[in-house]
Parts: C-alpha cells; sequence; structure tokens
C-alpha cells in the first residue's frame, strides 16, 4: 500500500507542544482514514477537508 502523500502535512512533532496537542489528534484520525477506508476520490477528499480542520484549529492557537 502506497503512503498518500498528503499525510506529510499531518506531522506535528515539529511544532511546539501547545500546537502538538491540537495538531496530533489529526494526525491520529488521518492514519485511521488512511487505514480503513480504500483509496478512492472520497478517502481524498476527506483527507483534504481533515487538514482544512486541523490547520484551522493550529492557527486558532497561534
Amino acid at each position: 500500500m502506497m503512503t498518500p502523500e498528503i499525510l506529510k502535512f499531518f506531522k506535528w512533532q515539529h511544532l511546539p507542544e501547545h500546537l502538538q496537542l491540537v495538531s496530533k489528534p489529526f494526525s491520529d484520525m488521518a492514519d485511521l482514514i488512511v487505514e480503513r477506508l480504500p483509496d478512492s476520490a472520497e478517502r481524498a477528499v476527506a483527507l483534504r477537508k481533515l487538514l482544512e480542520s486541523k490547520d484551522a484549529a493550529v492557527r486558532a492557537l497561534v
């Protein structure tokens, strides 16, 4: 199974601790989506929207 390229945007380890606490659950969910859903256009949409949500949540604390 190939790892979707979008997963690189869910990395959280480089962030300050207070942002890690918000970002990591999104990374965990992205991994779960890739693990449990078949590779499809809908999975790609789910990952893109999750990434948008993660970015907004992190920005809320910046």
